[in-house]
């Protein structure tokens, strides 16, 4: 039982991951795992200690909070990045393929006109050598 390590030390008390270490009268207690936070007529938060003796559990609770936002904020930005890189790739083939067929057209265009050409030089000839 937790209540064992009472009046010894944090890191004895604290090896045993169901326990919990309070500065406040130095007792180890067990761990309420009923409530997600241990409540404060328990022990402070600010003076309760789990998992490691250095941090308090305040602000371990704060560092956690800090690495899951980071952690939701990078999943989010991701996700944002990719929607619009792959909104902006759907929309550069059909810019693509406008360009292209533009200079399809302009090809034609210019190929009727040098057929154009050609035909009024043989009608030139022929009226010429009257044939």
């Amino acid at each position: 039982a937790c209540s064992e390590f009472s009046q010894r030390s944090c890191e004895e008390c604290l090896k045993n991951v169901s326990c919990l270490w309070c500065y406040t009268n130095n007792t180890c207690i067990d761990y309420p795992v009923r409530s997600i936070l241990p409540p404060s007529s328990l022990c402070s938060l600010s003076n309760a200690r789990w998992g490691v003796c250095w941090i308090n559990f305040e602000a371990l609770i704060i560092a956690i909070a800090v690495v899951a936002g980071l952690i939701l904020v990078s999943i989010a930005v991701c996700c944002c990045y990719c929607c619009y890189h792959r909104r902006r790739s759907r929309s550069r083939p059909d810019e693509e393929e406008e360009r292209l067929a533009r200079k399809r057209e302009e090809r034609r265009l210019q190929s009727l006109q040098r057929k154009h050409e050609r035909k009024m030089k043989h009608d030139e000839i022929r009226k010429k050598y009257g044939m």
